[in-house]
Formats: C-alpha cells, sequence, structure tokens
C-alpha cells in the first residue's frame, strides 16, 4: 500500500515539482519567462524544449520549494497567448504519481479531471506561514491507495501553491 504524507509542509520544505508548459505561437509571450525576474510572485525559469530542432512549441521549469511557485497559474492565466485555445500546462509535484493538466477555460486555467485519477488534500485551511496544500494527484488503477480522511475545511481551491 502506498503511503501518502497528511501532515502540513512548511514554506522551506523541498517539495519538488515540474511544469512543462505547452502552447502554439507563444515564442513571444514565453521570452519573459526564460529570464529571472524578482518581480514575479513565483520565482523561476523556464527552459525552451525543442526535441527535433525546428518545431518545439514547449517549455519546462523545475521548482524545488512550494512558496517558490506561488502564483504562478495565475501569472499564466493573465498573459496574452495568441492561440490560448492549444495552451497546456502539466504539473508533476514529487508526490503526485502523473502530470495533471490545466488549460483555459473561460479565461481561467483549470485543472482538466484525467481518468482514473484522483487529486486528495489533507491539510487544513492555509495561512501566512504554512502554503496552501497543492493536493496529490493519483492513479486510482494501479495499485490499493490507503486514502486518510480528508481534513474537514481542507483547501478545495486551485491553490495558490500554483
Amino acid at each position: 500500500m502506498r503511503r501518502i504524507r497528511g501532515s502540513r509542509w512548511y514554506s522551506g520544505m523541498s517539495r519538488i515539482a515540474e511544469v512543462i508548459v505547452l502552447a502554439q505561437d507563444a515564442d513571444e509571450v514565453m521570452e519573459p519567462l526564460t529570464r529571472r525576474d524578482d518581480t514575479r510572485t513565483w520565482k523561476g525559469t523556464f527552459f525552451e524544449m525543442r526535441p527535433g530542432g525546428n518545431w518545439g512549441f514547449g517549455w519546462g521549469a523545475e521548482f524545488v520549494r512550494m512558496r517558490g511557485r506561488s502564483g504562478l497559474l495565475k501569472h499564466l492565466e493573465s498573459l496574452p497567448w495568441p492561440r490560448p485555445e492549444t495552451l497546456q500546462v502539466m504539473i508533476h509535484d514529487e508526490e503526485d504519481d502523473c502530470f495533471g493538466l490545466w488549460m483555459i477555460h473561460d479565461g481561467k486555467l483549470v485543472e482538466i479531471p484525467l481518468p482514473r485519477t484522483r487529486r486528495a488534500y489533507w491539510s487544513g485551511p492555509h495561512d501566512e506561514d504554512f502554503p496552501p496544500d497543492p493536493g496529490i494527484l493519483s492513479r486510482t488503477d494501479s495499485r490499493p491507495i490507503d486514502w486518510p480522511k480528508e481534513i474537514e475545511g481542507g483547501d478545495q481551491s486551485r491553490p495558490p501553491a500554483w
């Protein structure tokens, strides 16, 4: 059985996550995100992915702390995407079984439910000392999972950790 952590994560604690952004015709939009910018709420830079050379339209980043990625989705959804219908943001937190998928719907980046997966939250409401729990995305078809009881009042919204 898989053990899932149910304790609160401290903002300084390492919790590595990979983020991939796919979007067509988005070179100009993504270019500023390939440079460090201390004015953003999130800390990090994206690197262009060009497998095979000429036809890449993806960028990747790695975040090592939860607080360092705070506000990333809000920032991405605010950008002037030339083809917003092609924007896909894939996020894999170190606790996740697989990448989650976010797409723009009605002007907001929302997580798209994937078949045979479940995102669960166990920590209570967040505050200034504790960033919100981004939840854990687990496959429901690969092995038995010992799901702990979810805490009443846990953060069920798109977490500001993203």
